[in-house]
């Protein structure tokens, strides 16, 4: 599916043919034998329209804003307006006052989702090979890693400067630069390839390029959508262990 990726194999193949013509003439005493000329094709994305692999990279990108960056301020937001006082002395759980906090901005996650595929489908004109329900699902999955993420940086601090500053670090950036959105992971040094396991954003994008452009495949979705699930359950029973100490 990445044509950087394709372009370095092709160079490979051509270096070890080529290596080996040279020995074979040698031990021959000959000219080497003539070169095979490959005919070759993208798989999946065959006009190599980069639009195709960079709208479902966006789209996770978007999703990291709206989920992480948004909701990263909520309860700062709380304690520097000196409201937090207030809520705490309703008769609400802490449960009750994160769900309050998550519901709006997973919807919100939700309609934005919307709107990019629109646009993606319907004005960029970008294939979905794959079935919405899982696009929405995994989507879904991302989104309330995002909520988790951005509501654990809002319980570490009571600034929503700072707190804005940590999410774009701590979420948006990886994000951007180590999902395989724009550098191809397999290209990176083995270090950056392993942080890259802790970024959620790494396995959203590899459902949505196989979604949009290959189909529903159960041996990539799968693991992905596992592992954000997974990562879901850890934010946010930091998120609510975190907010015991600090509001319960």
């Amino acid at each position: 599916m990445d044509a950087n990726t394709a372009r370095q194999s092709i160079g490979y193949v051509n270096g070890v043919w080529s290596d080996w013509r040279q020995a074979q003439g040698a031990l021959a005493g000959r000219d080497p034998p003539g070169l095979v000329e490959p005919e070759t094709r993208l798989w999946y994305n065959a006009e190599a329209r980069s639009r195709n692999f960079l709208i479902p990279g966006l789209i996770a990108v978007i999703m990291t804003l709206i989920g992480a960056l948004l909701t990263s301020m909520i309860i700062a937001r709380e304690w520097e307006r000196g409201t937090m006082e207030s809520v705490l002395t309703t008769p609400v759980s802490v449960n009750e006052i994160l769900l309050s906090k998550i519901v709006p901005y997973f919807l919100l996650g939700m309609v934005g989702l919307g709107l990019s595929l629109a646009m993606g489908v319907w004005v960029f004109g970008v294939p979905v090979r794959g079935s919405f329900g899982a696009l929405i699902g995994a989507s879904a999955l991302f989104m309330l890693v995002a909520l988790g993420m951005g509501l654990l940086i809002s319980t570490l601090t009571r600034s929503q400067f700072l707190a804005g500053h940590i999410a774009i670090v701590g979420t948006f950036l990886p994000a951007f630069i180590l999902s395989g959105f724009i550098f191809d992971i397999h290209s990176m040094p083995g270090p950056i390839q392993a942080l890259t396991y802790v970024i959620a954003a790494r396995y959203y994008v590899a459902i949505l390029q196989t979604l949009f452009l290959a189909g529903d495949i159960p041996s990539v979705v799968a693991p992905n959508a596992a592992a954000l699930a997974g990562m879901a359950i850890i934010f946010f029973a930091l998120v609510r262990l975190r907010s015991r100490r600090l509001i319960g």
